[in-house]
């Protein structure tokens, strides 16, 4: 027998939680270092598995887990410091909150006797993110550090996805604990099963519709979904309308997809919602952006009917009225409804209908603007391969690829639903080192871009291959819009004066160039096409034309004051 005498073999808190991660399956961590969390820093180089990408700045750091967790399925994970660094990354978990996407947030914390006091840079954390996240909490003893991650990870996944925030103090990251202290496997809560009764009853409803409407996307959603969903609505004609921003939830060419919803969307398709005399709800939670402020469909909808489908049972009834409601995960809902006998179902013709309207509303038709970006965004299309993803952050720019681009690809479509300036750099640095065989563009507005842009540095620093594409109208361009029909002709505060984008890609080693036409945005577009590397864009338009549904400066004033 061993002597009892002898020393215990020990490890420090700091390599318990890295190995932690690594027995998870993490292969990325995104972070600005911290002096709170060194001793994750010092065992990180033991695991060579994790990839550590350095950022600069911490919005771009959260921005670049919460991307990561979109396109993984798998939660997302950043280190950042207490404080000030905390702070900054709330905004990419109130991202991930209500886009239901999950990540895993850690913040390196005051020691635990400084607790309390206002000691340097501390923040109560759990009381801050608990509102914008799934869990918050904080790791005082080290002893429990494989259960906590792997809670973490288990409700980052499990239900409607999101952000989970766990605080680690300083001092408890440099206590020893027993090197025979070991990681927790990780444990998936099991979504609740299809039900039959509620599938028939589904199946029913959809026999007796005469005019039905799906809305997709969101929590859960993924290539499974996508195909079995597609399957199902193709084969009995089902018009498929996407949540905002989810546009990668079908394939664009499928024959009944009938476009998204949220700012700016087809008016046919508004009508088409409003007049549905049935509208099953998968995976979206029917969000504020979704539904034009609750109004397509309205909460009470008097004479429609509401299917909604989704793995959060708190999210079911919550908002609106439900008439019938399936808990479950959304893949295994569109699996089941793929296989279900449907028979009984005369295959409508609405789908069609719902397909052409789309395809009209979103083929750009020329126009006499000096740079049309309607027709910059059918450039693409033909030019870059069906595979590639968009990430963009907030603005009116966003709008023309949300109405001309296809999202063929799935992930495809990386762009915050709650409207989240200056996540599209970051998310698209994300997304060349997770596919690094693909191309990827970043949309940024000029006031967007100027939010995270200085992580062309990260995309430079670890070799990341994209196209920037900005659009420098001089403005914010969406509060001025609103400010125009509010306040028509009284400007205040929305005017930007804007540096040379394309000096300051040149400054991060980018191939970069301004244009200032629609045939020299084609000709810098198959010039960057074929260049690897960061390549940027610089776009200039005209503030004029202010949105992508036609909407210009003089028009709002004009009806404003009518």
């Amino acid at each position: 027998m061993p002597d009892s005498t002898s020393p215990v073999s020990t490890q420090s808190a700091a390599a318990l939680l890295v190995d932690c991660l690594a027995k998870q399956g993490c292969e990325r961590i995104f972070t600005v270092p911290g002096e709170s969390f060194l001793a994750v820093l010092d065992a990180l180089p033991d695991r060579p598995e994790i990839d550590v990408v350095t950022c600069r700045q911490e919005g771009g750091v959260a921005f670049m887990a919460c991307a990561d967790g979109t396109m993984t399925g798998r939660p997302g994970v950043a280190f950042v410091t207490r404080g000030p660094g905390a702070t900054n990354a709330s905004i990419g978990v109130h991202v991930a909150h209500q886009d239901s996407q999950p990540m895993i947030l850690f913040v390196g914390d005051v020691a635990r006797p400084m607790q309390g006091r206002e000691g340097f840079q501390e923040v109560d954390f759990p009381a801050f993110f608990g509102p914008i996240c799934k869990w918050a909490a904080r790791i005082d003893d080290p002893a429990r550090i494989p259960e906590y991650i792997a809670r973490a990870y288990a409700v980052a996944i499990s239900g409607r996805p999101g952000p989970v925030v766990l605080a680690l103090p300083e001092d408890m990251l440099v206590e020893q604990v027993p090197a025979a202290l070991a990681p927790r496997p990780f444990a998936v809560r099991p979504a609740q099963a299809v039900c039959p009764d509620a599938m028939r009853a589904l199946f029913d409803m959809i026999a007796d519709a005469a005019s039905p409407v799906a809305i997709i996307g969101g929590a859960g959603w993924n290539a499974k979904a996508r195909e079995y969903f597609q399957q199902f609505a193709e084969r009995i004609g089902l018009p498929v309308a996407t949540a905002f921003r989810r546009q990668d939830a079908i394939a664009p060419d499928s024959p009944v997809y009938a476009g998204n919803l949220g700012y700016g969307p087809n008016p046919k398709l508004v009508e088409r919602v409003k007049n549905a005399d049935l509208i099953i709800a998968v995976g979206a939670r029917l969000g504020e952006a979704t539904t034009d402020g609750y109004e397509v469909p309205t909460l009470e909808h008097p004479g429609q009917t509401l299917v909604h489908i989704h793995p959060d049972p708190e999210e079911l009834g919550r908002v609106y009225r439900t008439d019938l409601a399936l808990c479950c995960a959304v893949d295994e809902f569109a699996e089941c409804a793929a296989l279900w006998d449907s028979s009984d179902i005369i295959p409508f013709d609405a789908g069609a209908q719902a397909n052409a309207e789309w395809a009209a509303w979103s083929t750009p038709q020329p126009s006499d603007a000096q740079i049309d970006l309607g027709l910059c965004v059918k450039a693409m299309r033909e030019a870059l391969p069906a595979d590639t993803i968009i990430a963009n952050g907030a603005g009116n720019f966003a709008g023309w690829w949300h109405r001309y681009w296809r999202y063929e690809a799935s992930p495809g479509q990386l762009a915050p639903t709650c409207g989240a300036m200056g996540y599209g750099v970051p998310a698209a640095v994300a997304a060349s080192l997770r596919f690094p065989d693909r191309t990827v563009v970043a949309v940024a507005g000029d006031g967007d871009f100027l939010m995270n842009g200085q992580e062309l540095a990260t995309a430079a620093q670890y070799g990341a291959n994209l196209i920037v594409v900005v659009i420098d109208n001089g403005a914010y361009g969406t509060i001025r819009m609103h400010q125009e029909r509010e306040y028509p002709g009284r400007v205040s505060a929305t005017a930007l004066a804007n540096p040379d984008f394309a000096k300051l890609g040149e400054a991060y080693g980018a191939w970069s160039t301004r244009v200032e036409t629609t045939a020299q945005f084609v000709a810098a577009l198959h010039e960057a096409k074929g260049r690897s590397g960061i390549r940027l864009i610089h776009a200039v338009t005209d503030l004029e034309r202010i949105a992508a549904s036609g909407a210009t400066i003089s028009g709002l004033r004009a009806r404003a004051k009518a």
